[in-house]
This record gives C-alpha cells, structure tokens and sequence, in this order.
C-alpha cells in the first residue's frame, strides 16, 4: 500500500518546482501561486491570491483565447503555448503555458491549473539571431522618447532619406534598425558601417566595391557595402566624418541612385534606402565649409534627434531593469534586480556615454555581483567617484538628488496619469499597481 503523501511535503515541493505554477477556483480567482511564479512575474503569492489571472498576467490571450479557461470549460489540455505577459514592473516577457482542468472526485470543474516556464532567454536568443529590432527595443517611457517612436513608425513606411542625430550612445543605430525593420525593406540586407572609422584611401573601395584590376592586390571583384545591402538599408554611422571627396561620391548616390566600383566603366544601380547619422551639427558644419550643403540637404529630408540620457532620468530604472533581465537571459542567472542605494547611485551619475555607459555600468555590476541583487557596491569605481589604481583621478559624480527614487517614481506617475487623461484606474493598470496604491502615492507626492 503506498503511503498518502503528508500535505507538508506536497506545499515544499509546489514550491521548490523550477515551473511557475498557480491554480485557480471554478470563478478564475487564485487559491495558489509558487515559488517561481513570483520570480517571472515579479508579483508576490499575497498580492495576488483571490485576484484573477488575467489582472496578473495581462497577457494578449487573457481577454479572447484563455488557454486556462478553454480547459475548464472544455476539459482539454494546453501544451507549450507562448504567451506574451506583462510582468509586475511594466516589463513584457514571453512564457510558455501548460493548462489543465481541476476535478473533484465526482468528476466536477473545481478549478484550474497552468504551469509556465520563462522564455526570456529562448526570446533573447532567438532575437541576436534573427538580429531584428523593433520600436519596442526603443526603452523609455519620457515623452521626449514617444515622439522618437512615433517618427520612426511614420518614416518607416516611406522610402526617405533620414538623419539620426544625437550624442555618442545615445542609441542611433538602435533607431535606424528599428526604421528598417518596421519597413517593406525588412526581409532584405541592414548594413551599417562606420564612416568615422575608415580611412579615406579605403573609403570608396569599402562603399562601392572594386573590380579585378582596378589596383595590385585586386585579383577578383569585390562588392562593396552598397552592392551588399541591394534591396534592403545602407545605415551611415558618423556621416560627418567622411572627406570633401567621398561626400561628392555619396551625394552622387543619394542624386543619381547608382555607384560605379573603383576600376569600373559602368555604374551600377543603387537599389537602397539610406539612412545616416551623426554626433555633429551638421548645420554647423556647412556653416563652416566642413560639409557640403547639398549633401546635407540630401540626407536631411527627415531629422530625428535622440536626447542624451541625461535629459530623461526617468528613463534609468526602465534601463536597468531592462539590461539585467536581457543579461539574466542571456547567462542563464537569476538577479532579481538592483538595490535602492545602487539605483540611487545612477541616478545621481551624469552619463557622458549615455544609454551605451549605462548598459557597461550595469554589465560590469552584473558580473561582479555575488548576490541576488545588485548592490551599489557593485558598480563600476567612476561611477562611485573612486579613483582606479594606476589612473588618473576620476572626477566626482554629479552629487544626488535628495530624492532621487521619489523624483523619478513621481515623474512616472505623472505620465502615467497624463496618457490615461487623469483616470486613475486604467493609469494603474498600466503602472501594475493597485488603485488605492496609485491615490496614496498621488497623496504622497501632492499630485492632483
């Protein structure tokens, strides 16, 4: 005769199980949520018993194709369905759900049970392979950023010529991938190259190829990066670093559509879209005779500027917590996040190196932590003012805010308030925060 299990040991195993898993009564309410289902989701097992999953989930299946309630209702089993959620701190992630109904001993609909396992790496992974990226790469939430988005949606169905302008980064080729992807070019070549980084007597065999002959060394033809990227994007990083003579071959493209390889006679059609940026003003620039204006009216046909990260603080907790889950992902670790004292650290830190410092910072904290956090012991020595051994002395951050949490947790309420119009309850839901949480936070802040 087996002996019954004692009910002790079924809770510690529900909870030691790698899977989320949560069950649920016949009226979709909650009754038990494990271990890992709080790690994926970010909520706790208090906050969410009695409440239904699709408040917790948020997923785009809850409303229309509930994987859980078809079992419950139909008595058939889901296996591996990738689902999209939307985790307790506003972040999506992609899981995959089992389901299956839960019966009483007469055979009737007592509830239910579903068990997911986090896609995040599968999704991290399948995403650097396919090398796609998307405006929902483009992580912020200061409206200063909304209307990148929206420009880059917009351009993305047209053919033009756009310049991406903003500081060393700031993200310029995430924006320009983002264009590309979302265009009818996105099943064909993205080639980026950086001008900056090319000597001139280099330049226009790398740009537009050569053919054999045309000098010593050429013993077969060789397609440049334009004859690569036919049908699809040509993106012109530091555009502003190109000489007096390659910006006349370039605005020659950009007039004519086509190129001719070095040694060759004839010129070859230039079936691409251009997209090009820069870290100059290159207005400036044709003011003082360092860049031809024609060209630069030829590129400029649509401008998006990307502000420093300095000028959207708000946007640095969204950062992080976005580095660390694509860094758990992509290791295979497990950190729940980062410290107050750390966050509090970076908020105060000017970035000179904008989104591409923060994410190093965040990286290098990554790999040092030795706990389930990120602790501001961790952080990079220029970030905490520190000196390194055998450098120079590194100037003392910016000092911090007094509040810099509470500035940036107000700011966000605010926009959260302003594009729900003032209504606190969708506002909330959009938060992953209660109402009465998101009116004594409001009274908190004095926000009216």
């Amino acid at each position: 005769m087996v002996p019954s299990l004692d009910p002790r040991y079924g809770a510690l195993i529900f909870d030691h199980i790698p899977h989320g898993i949560f069950t649920v009564d016949q009226f979709g309410s909650i009754t038990g949520f494990n271990s890992a289902a709080e790690n994926i989701t970010g909520w706790t097992r208090e906050e969410v018993m009695g409440r239904t999953c699709a408040e917790i989930f948020r997923s785009d299946h809850c409303e229309h194709a509930c994987f859980l309630r078809h079992s419950m209702e139909q008595g058939e089993q889901h296996r591996d369905q990738e689902v999209k959620i939307v985790r307790r701190d506003g972040s999506e992630g992609l899981i995959a759900v089992s389901t299956a109904d839960l019966r009483d001993e007469a055979g009737h609909v007592v509830g239910g049970v579903e068990m997911f396992r986090d896609l995040s790496m599968v999704e991290e992974l399948r995403r650097q392979l396919n090398d796609r990226y998307t405006d929902q790469d483009i992580v912020s939430k200061s409206p200063a950023m909304d209307s990148v988005r929206e420009l880059v949606s917009l351009v993305a169905k047209s053919e033009c010529t756009v310049l991406v302008e903003g500081e060393p980064g700031t993200g310029k080729e995430l924006v320009a991938r983002a264009i590309h992807n979302q265009s009818p070019r996105r099943d064909s070549p993205f080639v980026a190259i950086n001008c900056g980084a090319l000597p001139d007597s280099l330049a226009e065999s790398e740009l537009f190829g050569y053919v054999k002959g045309a000098f010593t060394d050429a013993q077969k033809d060789k397609p440049g990066r334009f004859a690569m990227a036919q049908g699809g994007t040509i993106f012109l990083d530091e555009i502003g670093e190109v000489s007096a003579a390659m910006q006349v071959k370039l605005l020659r493209v950009l007039q004519e559509r086509e190129f001719t390889p070095l040694g060759g006679v004839a010129p070859e059609k230039a079936d691409v879209r251009i997209l090009a940026a820069t870290n100059r003003d290159l207005s400036s620039e044709v003011g003082y005779g360092r860049f031809r204006q024609d060209l630069f009216f030829r590129l400029n046909v649509v401008r998006i500027n990307i502000p420093p990260l300095r000028a959207r603080t708000e946007d640095i907790p969204l950062l992080v917590d976005h580095f660390i889950g694509r860094f758990n992902a992509a290791q295979g670790r497990r950190l729940s996040g980062i410290s107050e004292k750390a966050l509090s650290q970076l908020l105060g830190y000017d970035f000179a190196g904008n989104v591409r410092e923060l994410e190093n910072a965040v990286e290098h904290a990554f790999v040092v932590c030795g706990t389930s956090q990120i602790e501001r012991r961790d952080l990079p020595p220029h970030i905490l003012g520190e000196q390194v051994a055998g450098s120079d002395p590194v100037p003392m951050s910016t000092p911090a805010p007094a509040r810099p949490l509470q500035d940036a947790e107000a700011a966000t309420i605010r926009q959260a308030l302003a594009k729900c119009e003032g209504n606190r309850t969708r506002a909330a839901k959009n938060l992953g925060i209660s109402r009465n949480t998101l009116w004594r936070k409001m009274k908190k802040y004095g926000i009216e």
